[in-house]
């Protein structure tokens, strides 16, 4: 059972997630993998640079699919 303030009901209560949201989340991990891979390259830290190329190769995707196919 959810507790809710005096007057609050299920409807009102909390924000509504946006299609904005998730796209600067999406733009977000975007900066934050492609400076992994300048950090993990420049450092040789090549684990680093590895998963920050899976988040920019996903970031990539998930644009393109957004921007491109809807």
């Amino acid at each position: 059972m959810a507790r809710y303030r005096i007057g609050e009901t299920p409807e009102t209560g909390g924000d509504v997630l946006t299609q904005d949201i998730f796209t600067g989340a999406t733009i977000f991990g975007l900066m934050i993998g492609i400076g992994f891979v300048v950090a993990g390259i420049r450092g040789k830290q090549y684990w680093l640079a590895f998963w920050g190329g899976g988040l920019t190769l996903s970031s990539i995707a998930y644009l393109a699919y957004l921007f491109i196919w809807l």
